[in-house]
């Protein structure tokens, strides 16, 4: 019975440690990339002084980022990402321009690819259009994010900004990096076909083990050549969705951390199994031992023993 335990002990062993490297060397590179899933909506409300009406009012925004797995693969996350921004705070997420009561402030569609392991945009006509250009991180940090700078995509400008680190900050109960992104009056073509000036300012919130974004804070203003405002605004996630950001990543780090933890347990349970097939090794070879000094190596041994004596008896016992 021992033999066989010894045995079971063993091969679990030789399992979980085994389990342990494999865990610790493939298994990081494998959760931590960009799951091709992704089907999110995004609220963000604020106030805005914008024409045509000039009034300063409440205004909301709605961003819907979606995967495009057909053009998507292994190495490469295309998006497809829908942005709408109007005035008010009730009613539909977004309008079109023909809306008679003028809510809408614009609406714009992207597409563009990123690495799924360093977030960074890919420009290659295999997942995007020609006139798709995209570069640095558009819509999250990459994985284990640095205290450092980083080039932010701004679509505005057509071109990477300065992603700048700016300390931590707790956000209900979830660690968090805040970076800076501060743009001043710079000539850019504002809206379609029509240039201007474009100031921004961004505050945002990221968790740093997955990258992803949690709360954002803009004010941003946009004015024609003449110094008439276009769009002054003051834009930020809603608190529900800070919430709903917050609870998704907690989730997230909590995968990451049993994924990381998973080759120490794996292999201190390896490591135990090993010592207890060890242990009964050498106890049951100190048991043979002990059989052995006393002249009987095994239960066949003895019985010869016995069968010898009683046949010397019967021969002494003849006339």
């Amino acid at each position: 019975m021992s033999r066989v335990l010894r045995l079971i002990l063993a091969g679990l062993a030789g399992f979980l440690l085994c389990t342990a490297v494999l865990l610790m060397v493939y298994a990081p590179g494998k959760a931590k990339v960009t799951p091709l899933d992704i089907n999110s909506t995004t609220h963000l409300s604020g106030t805005a002084t914008a024409l045509p009406t000039g009034g300063r009012g409440p205004i909301k925004a709605v961003n819907r980022s979606a995967i495009d797995s057909g053009s998507s693969d292994g190495d490469v996350a295309v998006f497809e990402s829908f942005t709408c921004l109007m005035t008010g705070t009730s009613g539909p997420e977004c309008v079109d321009d023909k809306d008679p009561d003028k809510r809408l402030v614009s609406a714009s569609t992207d597409r563009f690819a990123t690495d799924r392991k360093t977030a960074l945009a890919i420009q290659d006509e295999k997942y995007t259009d020609v006139g798709d250009k995209h570069e640095g991180l558009i819509n999250k940090l990459p994985f284990d994010a640095e205290k450092k700078t980083y080039p932010m995509w701004d679509g505005i400008l057509g071109k990477s900004v300065d992603l700048v680190f700016d300390g931590e900050e707790e956000i209900e109960g979830l660690n968090t990096y805040r970076y800076i992104i501060d743009i001043p009056a710079t000539k850019a073509e504002i809206a379609k076909g029509v240039q201007g000036t474009y100031q921004d300012h961004k505050t945002l919130w990221y968790e740093p083990k997955t990258g992803s974004p949690i709360n954002q804070v803009e004010k941003q203003v946009r004015k024609l050549a003449n110094g008439t405002a276009v769009l002054d605004m003051e834009l930020a996630y809603t608190d529900e969705q800070v919430s709903k950001n917050v609870e998704a990543a907690k989730a997230d780090v909590s995968k990451l951390n049993l994924i990381s933890k998973g080759p120490i347990f794996a292999g201190i349970l390896g490591l135990i199994s090993a010592a207890a097939a060890a242990a009964l090794l050498l106890g049951g070879r100190r048991q043979d031992d002990v059989v052995a000094a006393d002249g009987y190596t095994d239960d066949n041994t003895l019985l010869d023993d016995f069968s010898e004596g009683r046949a010397a008896s019967r021969r002494d016992l003849q006339p």
